[in-house]
């Protein structure tokens, strides 16, 4: 059953893709829009449609319809938090990333300061935002789950990340080390679903990453070149040092930086795993709630119905008169 969903699963992502895509050509024609508001407006459909078409999908499974649960989107107190730690954890992953091109001087910058710049950059940020969601809902959510559900969690961490690659190989200017790479990545972000049982910390290192590519330096991210940002950058130098057209997700250096970003993750969420992946301690053995002997529960009984009266001096009169005895009096004759 769980097989089953994954690939009814993986049908409805390739098919809600292609939807999401003709439906924003059509708009972006209609209206005239750049490339920008196009990149936007597939990645809001696309996550619309992976978020109903997945959970009615798990409720055909589990006859459980919540959206949260389907897409691993748990609401908790430390969402915010998560998603943040991940958020640092893809801004310094890119930091390093780029450092070797600035050392080796293969990055040329230009700035654009006009006012269609900025808003475009706005536009773009809010575009990778919901990209980075709809790639960990789709790649790290549901379908996730059910192939863990089929094969266990190392086995479909491997199977999920090839897919993952296979699928981001469609696009333009991919490569063989971008598809190794792309590997590594999956298995970055199935580490951080892995480690929280949620998708708040890889949506985090995934929009950081992004962003910092696309809108800081102005660089392809996974071959798509149609963000906008104030800075427009180009590289010179070997492909296995930027990426070339693909971008730094096809350097080799990168990998080494996912690498090391693997273990930065596990580090980060060692109370997040402790809290969210281990099972409850429910108490084993036998109950030692030994009963007592029906005779000592009868003397127990009987003592309770014959109240015993200890009377350890004379009683005094009403009005107080008499006064006890004392000791020459007792003993007189």
């Amino acid at each position: 059953m769980h097989l089953a969903l994954f690939l009814t699963g993986v049908l409805w992502l390739l098919a809600a893709h292609a939807v999401a895509f003709r439906a924003a050509e059509g708009i972006v024609v209609r209206f005239g829009w750049s490339s920008v508001g196009q990149e936007l407006l597939v990645n809001l459909f696309l996550l619309f449609l992976l978020l109903v078409g997945f959970t009615i999908l798990n409720w055909i499974g589990t006859r459980q319809g919540s959206v949260r649960a389907a897409n691993a989107l748990p609401q908790r107190a430390t969402s915010r938090e998560e998603w943040s730690r991940g958020a640092v954890i893809g801004w310094a992953a890119a930091l390093a990333a780029i450092l070797p091109m600035v050392i080796a001087g293969t990055l040329h910058p230009q700035f654009l300061w006009g006012g269609s710049a900025w808003s475009g950059m706005v536009i773009s940020i809010i575009s990778l935002l919901l990209a980075a969601l709809a790639s960990e809902i789709a790649f790290r959510g549901f379908l996730f789950q059910r192939l863990i559900d089929a094969t266990g969690p190392s086995t479909a961490t491997i199977l999920m990340s090839l897919i993952y690659a296979l699928i981001m190989s469609l696009g333009t200017n991919a490569t063989g080390l971008s598809f190794v790479l792309t590997i590594i990545a999956g298995i970055l972000f199935s580490l951080a679903y892995l480690r929280t049982h949620a998708l708040w910390l890889g949506w985090g290192i995934h929009f950081a990453w992004a962003a910092a590519i696309a809108v800081v330096f102005g660089l392809p991210v996974a071959g798509i070149a149609s963000y906008a940002s104030v800075v427009q950058t180009d590289t010179t130098g070997p492909v296995w040092l930027t990426g070339g057209v693909y971008g730094p997700d096809g350097a080799l250096f990168t990998g080494i930086v996912f690498f090391v970003a693997m273990a930065f993750v596990y580090r980060a969420t060692r109370n997040y795993a402790w809290n969210y992946t281990h099972p409850p301690i429910v108490p084993g053995g036998y109950p030692m709630d030994v009963p007592p002997p029906s005779a000592h529960v009868e003397m127990e009984q009987a003592a309770a119905k014959t109240p015993t009266l200890v009377q350890i001096a004379p009683a005094a009169s009403s009005n107080g008169s008499e006064r006890p005895s004392s000791p020459e009096s007792v003993n007189r004759p």
